[in-house]
Parts: C-alpha cells; sequence; structure tokens
C-alpha cells in the first residue's frame, strides 16, 4: 500500500500518497520526466486534486505525486498538541526522502498547504525546484475566519443526526467556496466516491465529509483547525532564505485569502530567482482546484511556468546524507530562524520535533483535544452498515413551512421564502438593527473591520472558550417533533431563541 511510516519516540505517522504513475507507486516514475509535489487545501485530501492529475498539460509531461497530511484523508497519526505547520513540512520532508524523491517542483493550495510548502523550501531548499503558491493566506488568520472555524468547529463536532451534518457540512462549503446552492458540490464533499474530473461539485464535498471526518473522528478537525488558528507568522529572514523560482496564483475575490497578502507576500520575498511572480484569477472566489475554470487556469499557468525552468531527470538514488543527518542540520537552521538554540539537540527522526508552538497554546490545545475526546464512542455517525453515507446531500426533505414534519417527525423550514420577506421594505424597516441591539452578530461580523488579523490575546480567549462547550450549546437548525411539544417546550426557553434557531442570521 502507498503509505510512508515515519517512525519516532514520541509520535506516530502514516502518510498516504498517490502518484500518476501505472503502478502507482514511485518506483514506476519515467526518470525522463521532472517530478511535481501536489499539496491539497484544508478540510479536502489528495483525492480532491483529481483536476490536476488527470490533466494532460501536467500528467503526460511530469511525474506526478501527492501527500494526504496527517490529519486528512487516509494519512493517520497519533494527537498531538504540538502540531503546526514546521511539523507538517518535516512530514514531507521525511517523506520525501525515505521514498528517494529527486528536486521537485512544489504546487501548494491554500492556507495548510501553504504554510507548509514555505516552511519546507526554507530548511530543506534541496528538495524544491519552484514553489507555485495557490491562494496565499494571510500570515495569521483574518477575525472574521477565526471565529467563523470557532462555530463551524462546533457545528461539525457536535452534529447529533444526519440534518445537523449535513447543515455544518453546507456551511462549510459556502465558506470555503463561496457556493451556497450548488447541490452537486455539496453532494460530492458529504457522500464522497470515486467520480470522473468533470462531476466534481458541492455534493462530493459533503460525502467526502461523512466518510472520513465525521463526528466520530473529529480529533482529526479539532487538530486541523487548531494549526490554523493558532499559526505564527513567518520571520523575514525564512523568506528572505527562499531561492528558487516562485509563482503565486491567487483568486481575485477571495474573502478568506484576500489578493493583498499575496502582493504583501511577492514583496516579502527578495530573493527568489528572476523575483516572484503573481498571476490574478479574474473573478475567481477561492478553492482554485475544485471549481473547473479555475482548475484550468491554474494548470495552464503552472505548466507554463514549469516549461521555463530547467528540465531535469527524476533518478531515485540514494541521498547523501541520511534521514537522521538532514533533519539534525535542519533543526540547527530552525534554532537559528527562530532564535531558540534547545531546538538544535530535539530528536531528529521525530517530525514533532519541528513544532514551534509555545508552550501555554500548547497546552491549551491538549486541553481542547482532551475536551473533544469525551463521548467520541457516542458520537453521531452518518455512515450506513455497508460504510456508505445514507444518502445524497440533494436528496434531503425540504418542506416549505417547518410545521410540517415527515414520517419520522423532523421539521424545515424554506429560507427562500423567509428571505422573500425580508426583501419587503417594510420588514426592513421594523427589523433595522441599531448599533445597541443586544442580537448576537452572525458570523462574519463579529469585528468592526473585516480584515482586521488575529492577535495573541484573541487566540488566547478563543481556545479557552472553546474548553467551556458543550452539545446542548450548539444552535438547533433541525427541529424535531410535533408543533405541541415544541410549543410546550418553548415556553421554558428564553426568550428570543426560538427565532434565532429558525430564521437565518
Amino acid at each position: 500500500m502507498p503509505y510512508i511510516d515515519i517512525p519516532s519516540r514520541d509520535d506516530y505517522v502514516s502518510i498516504w500518497y498517490i502518484t500518476n504513475s501505472d503502478y502507482g507507486n514511485v518506483g514506476s516514475f519515467d526518470p525522463e520526466r521532472p517530478t511535481c509535489i501536489l499539496l491539497h487545501p484544508l478540510f479536502l485530501d489528495s483525492s480532491w486534486l483529481i483536476r490536476h492529475f488527470d490533466d494532460p498539460r501536467l500528467s503526460k509531461e511530469y511525474n506526478l505525486i501527492a501527500f494526504d497530511q496527517r490529519t486528512c484523508g487516509r494519512s493517520r497519526c497519533r494527537p498531538s498538541q504540538w502540531h503546526d505547520s514546521y511539523v507538517d513540512a518535516a512530514d514531507l520532508a521525511m517523506a520525501c526522502q525515505a521514498l528517494l524523491l529527486p528536486p521537485s517542483h512544489i504546487l501548494a493550495f491554500e492556507g495548510i498547504s501553504v504554510n507548509a510548502a514555505l516552511r519546507l523550501t526554507t530548511l530543506w531548499p534541496e528538495q524544491v525546484l519552484s514553489l507555485t503558491l495557490c491562494d496565499v493566506p494571510p500570515p495569521t488568520e483574518l477575525q472574521w475566519v477565526f471565529h467563523a472555524y470557532d462555530e463551524l468547529l462546533q457545528l461539525w463536532c457536535h452534529a447529533p443526526d444526519l440534518d445537523s451534518f449535513e447543515h455544518a457540512g453546507n456551511e462549510v462549503v459556502t465558506f470555503m467556496t463561496g457556493e451556497s446552492d450548488n447541490l452537486d458540490l455539496q453532494d460530492d464533499v458529504c457522500h464522497f466516491r470515486p467520480i470522473a474530473p468533470q462531476l466534481l461539485s458541492q455534493s462530493q464535498l459533503i460525502a467526502y465529509w461523512e466518510k472520513y471526518t465525521p463526528p466520530t473522528k473529529r480529533l482529526r478537525i479539532v487538530e486541523l483547525v487548531n494549526i490554523m488558528m493558532n499559526r505564527t507568522l513567518l520571520r523575514p529572514e525564512e523568506l528572505a532564505s527562499i531561492a528558487c523560482p516562485v509563482l503565486i496564483i491567487q483568486g481575485e475575490a477571495s474573502p478568506i485569502a484576500p489578493l493583498k497578502y499575496a502582493e504583501k507576500l511577492k514583496q516579502h520575498l527578495p530573493n527568489a530567482q528572476d523575483g516572484p511572480r503573481l498571476y490574478v484569477v479574474k473573478g475567481a472566489k477561492a478553492c482554485l482546484n475544485i471549481i473547473p475554470g479555475s482548475a484550468s487556469i491554474v494548470n495552464q499557468v503552472f505548466s507554463k511556468f514549469l516549461a521555463q525552468q530547467p528540465r531535469t531527470r527524476s533518478d531515485l538514488l540514494p541521498p547523501n546524507m541520511t534521514i537522521r543527518e538532514r533533519s539534525k542540520v535542519a533543526l540547527s537552521k530552525l534554532a537559528e530562524f527562530v532564535g531558540i538554540p534547545s531546538i538544535a539537540q530535539r530528536d531528529p527522526c521525530s517530525p514533532l520535533s519541528f513544532s514551534c508552538v509555545k508552550v501555554d497554546v500548547a497546552k491549551s490545545q491538549l486541553e481542547n483535544l482532551m475536551f473533544y475526546a469525551k463521548d467520541l464512542d457516542k458520537a453521531y455517525c452518518p455512515l450506513g452498515r455497508d460504510g456508505r453515507p445514507l444518502r445524497k446531500y440533494s436528496e434531503r426533505k425540504k418542506e416549505a413551512h417547518w410545521f410540517q414534519g415527515d414520517k419520522h417527525g423532523n421539521s424545515y423550514i424554506d429560507t427562500s421564502e423567509l428571505q422573500a420577506a425580508r426583501n419587503y421594505k417594510g420588514y426592513k424597516q421594523s427589523h433595522s438593527k441599531t448599533a445597541d441591539s443586544p442580537e448576537r452578530p452572525v458570523a462574519g461580523s463579529l469585528t468592526a473591520n473585516k480584515e482586521s488579523l488575529v492577535t495573541d490575546e484573541v487566540a488566547q480567549d478563543g481556545r479557552m472558550r472553546r474548553t467551556t462547550y458543550n452539545a446542548s450549546s450548539v444552535d438547533k437548525h433541525v427541529i424535531r417533533g410535533t408543533m405541541q411539544k415544541v410549543v410546550t417546550q418553548s415556553g421554558q426557553l428564553p426568550k428570543g431563541l426560538i427565532t434565532k434557531a429558525l430564521l437565518p442570521s
């Protein structure tokens, strides 16, 4: 099986990878072709890079390989509070060395992969021929995105039934892609299955999450979100050490990865060969590897960029240094970058030795993992006995009014009718919110300035709050039972809770 085990005393990780070779392994690579490493976007895995693997502009000219990050897809690891992007870079470097991969071109998508690729290039520069970054994120998370992660984490991990999990999946799809009405895309994420690249869509996303990251595997999501929410800045000297050719491909209208941060990163790469290049995909919001048109543009720009680089071979030759020796050199370099000499004395065989997580942050993340590990065996699983999703997202039952329940007693509300009512001039006048309104603000409006970055104080406050949540504190977007039962219970609820649960924010 295409796994790479990285054994160490304090860590366990097994990295899954896929290739475009005839036999699915590195041994069948064509030595005449250069090698490209593709890194998948947040919340997904290497199977979502199919639009690039199946594009002849790449697959016929290059050896392609993609790795699942340790908490994603088929990769396996022991949960750790020390996991950060430096650890992801170490995983990638050690896997490449174990496979005897030659120096390769890197194509990284979105926050988690972009951060890992940058750190890989600073600590193992000989492994990288060129660096292509898609949808460069801010140096630290935007505050509104930070709070959105908080809310989505609760919806996702504490979903009590299929309807609630699908609602959480739909929210994540909208958050990632900006698409709220593409049922095919939702079906694919929630009920993932092997598909042709032209059929990748919204339903596939929700299908995928039902299979690989249901509430029963919520620790993987918690650890993944911790990496994004608690990430630290790359120092100027680290960015200045990058000397390979760099290409940045950025969506023009991405709300979670604004264009200005790609432009800032370009300015902070002064030593990139021939200067860093920036290509803007007009009209693209996010998820450049999923949306068909955007993915095709990325392939075109990336292939033209590679064509300008010197042609290299992919001979699988043993390295001059062992993995242990090379990791020791990388640890010394990291210690010099961050100014902590003790890092150089850590175990070079463990990827966790490269962690730069502060002690207080690690303590909070450990408490967070322990909190979500409670009652894990009682968490809801959206899969049937055959291990497949119970239904497609597009097959869910929708009623025009929540008073009308189905045969299982579930009630639904069609928010399109409520939105139509809200567009009515009289409704807007009577429901306009004032500055001193006691209503809780919706996700994305928790800060006055949506471009503000997360500070250490905001991050610490978020870590503390996440360990005080419980399943009953999550908003219920699916109301069950008879109307009499709902009305009876509503008398015991705080004023405004029913309205908050039913009306879209």
